[in-house]
């Protein structure tokens, strides 16, 4: 495998991985996907005890489809997020490798007299990431033409010999899209879409696409302490599926009103911060920073970042003091990066 194919982990201000940044917009780039875990959720209450366990709507999943939740605990926080497809007698939910232990101890722990199996199923496949506005092109010349799918929709294909699952991505920016592949056909898999033209980028270039778009992660931008609504992340709730875990206190704040702070993206002036650091108005606490990037733009670079801020401050739109940096709340995602 090409050592710049790397997992989504690195320092986001490096700036080798700028040609991959580039064609991640306007041509096409090729990841390794290889920290994305799945587990198979199988047995005949499978639906109906997942829909009782995550933020979105199993019990109305089609076949052939996905999508977005998080998994609450009874006080409304957030233990983590994931996805889910419906692939017909099976579930599976796809989510981080470092939240795969504490999923799967979460589930385990609710299967009481439900027939359902858990199992973690990430050593059967591999993940392979496609990013950029001529994805479908390359994958095409690849020998994959890809059907038209929209996001969290997929489709088992024939390729190279072998069958892939292709998934169509949910970034709102750009096309993305997952490819599943057995772990032998992985090596052979990406030369073909190397050859293709897309350009093979590492995980500098995942999380510059990341944060410009708008993306929490969960563990940096979603922790424990956090409420869905805060999160901005409304694609994962569903507010007529019924009963789950935490479900009561997601109603409330939908009925009560919003929720005091909320998940933003910041425009930096001066010295890139680390995440974890509070910003103030007026010399007070109002927000802090939980991811930041140094992205390309033309030939220079700008500093942009992710976090929380208190709603009444955001609609000041005011510069915001860090000590070596101001933060300028703006909406995500950062669409100045895709106009060209």
């Amino acid at each position: 495998m090409d050592p710049e194919i790397i997992s989504a982990h690195a320092d986001v201000a490096s700036d080798h991985d700028r040609p991959g940044f580039q064609a991640s917009i306007a041509g096409c780039a090729v990841f390794d996907l290889s920290s994305k875990a799945r587990i198979r959720v199988s047995g005949s209450d499978r639906v109906r005890w997942l829909n009782g366990m995550v933020t979105n709507n199993i019990r109305d999943l089609a076949l052939g489809q996905g999508l977005y939740a998080f998994l609450l605990n009874p006080q409304g926080r957030i233990l983590g997020d994931l996805y889910a497809y419906n692939v017909g007698d099976e579930l599976i939910v796809e989510t981080d490798k470092t939240q795969l232990s504490k999923i799967l101890e979460i589930f385990e722990r609710y299967i009481i007299m439900d027939d359902v199996e858990i199992a973690d199923i990430t050593q059967r496949q591999l993940v392979i990431g496609v990013v950029g506005r001529k994805a479908q092109t390359i994958l095409a010349a690849s020998g994959l033409p890809v059907p038209a799918l929209q996001p969290l929709k997929f489709a088992t294909l024939p390729w190279l010999g072998k069958e892939a699952t292709i998934i169509r991505g949910d970034f709102p920016t750009v096309e993305t899209y997952e490819i599943w592949v057995a772990p032998e056909d992985a090596e052979s898999a990406l030369a073909a879409i190397g050859n293709a033209g897309a350009v093979p980028a590492g995980a500098t270039t995942l999380e510059r696409m990341r944060i410009v778009s708008g993306i929490p992660r969960y563990g940096s931008d979603i922790r424990e302490k956090d409420l869905p609504q805060e999160t901005e992340q409304y694609r994962a709730l569903n507010f007529n599926k019924g009963c789950y875990i935490g479900q009561e206190i997601v109603e409330r704040i939908r009925s009560r009103g919003a929720v005091h702070r909320q998940f933003t993206g910041f425009a930096i002036d001066g010295t890139l911060p680390e995440p974890g650091v509070e910003i103030q108005f007026e010399g007070k606490k109002v927000g802090e920073i939980t991811s930041v990037a140094a992205v390309p733009f033309g030939d220079s670079t700008r500093n942009i970042a992710l976090g929380y801020i208190r709603r009444e401050i955001s609609a000041l739109h005011k510069s915001l003091d860090g000590g070596r940096f101001q933060a300028t709340p703006v909406n995500v995602p950062f669409s100045e990066f895709f106009q060209n």
